[in-house]
């Protein structure tokens, strides 16, 4: 599912502007963090409220190795919303959470600096 996490990794093939506006990543701030268990890897399943456009929407998140269910409650993540929902396991993943590896290989989450509006899409 994931490609390379190198960042010294050559940029991915060129695409068009047209392509990137076909993925829709929004923000939405998490409402619920629960552990996965039964997971493979350290995971939690979220339930992220996108705003009255989107809706609350479920997500797997691979994020045990760096936050806590208690820090994830209240922050805004950013997602994709329009990818088909995906089953994790025994959980169904509505939506993409983003996040980067750092040095170790631990995602960390893809938040906005400032608040924003939950549903704010990604320009």
């Amino acid at each position: 599912m994931h490609l390379d996490h190198d960042p010294a990794a050559p940029a991915a093939q060129e695409i068009g502007f047209d392509d990137f506006l076909k993925v829709d990543i929004r923000v939405g701030t998490i409402v619920a963090a629960d552990v996965y268990e039964g997971a493979r890897k350290p995971s939690y399943k979220l339930r992220i409220d996108f705003g009255p456009g989107i809706g609350e929407k479920k997500s797997v998140g691979q994020v045990a190795a760096l936050y806590s269910p208690e820090e994830l409650v209240g922050r805004q993540v950013a997602a994709v919303v329009n990818f088909p929902a995906r089953q994790i396991g025994k959980a169904l993943s509505e939506v993409l959470t983003m996040g980067f590896a750092d040095e170790e290989g631990r995602v960390v989450l893809f938040s906005p600096d400032k608040a924003v509006p939950n549903g704010s899409r990604l320009f």
